[in-house]
């Protein structure tokens, strides 16, 4: 049996490591992407909510469908009951819902 050098043997582990350590960090940058996407159209979907139910509570559907979609959101559900408005927009995948009110 011939003795091989312990520094030829561990040749390459550090490679394999580090492929891997790279490997981590890209998927976790892409879904760390993904969610920071997630949220700004969520963000931008709860501003175009409350936009289009204050719109809507003076200008009924038709200015709360205008401000939705000046707002990067498209105008989804228009609700009125007595003095209340209830709206509900959606930004891409992300939606969001807000009221508003005419009574003090």
């Amino acid at each position: 049996m011939v003795d091989v050098p312990t520094r030829d043997r561990d040749r390459g582990q550090a490679i394999v490591l580090l492929l891997a350590v790279v490997v981590v960090v890209v998927v976790c940058a892409v879904a760390m992407g993904h969610f920071s996407a997630r949220l700004i159209d969520k963000q931008q979907a709860q501003l175009a909510a409350d936009a289009a139910a204050l719109a809507g509570v003076v200008g009924g559907r038709v200015a709360a469908d205008r401000l939705a979609t000046a707002n990067d959101a498209v105008l989804t559900d228009f609700v009125v009951t007595g003095d209340e408005v209830l709206v509900v927009v959606r930004v891409g995948d992300e939606s969001a819902r807000a009221r508003a009110t005419r009574a003090p």
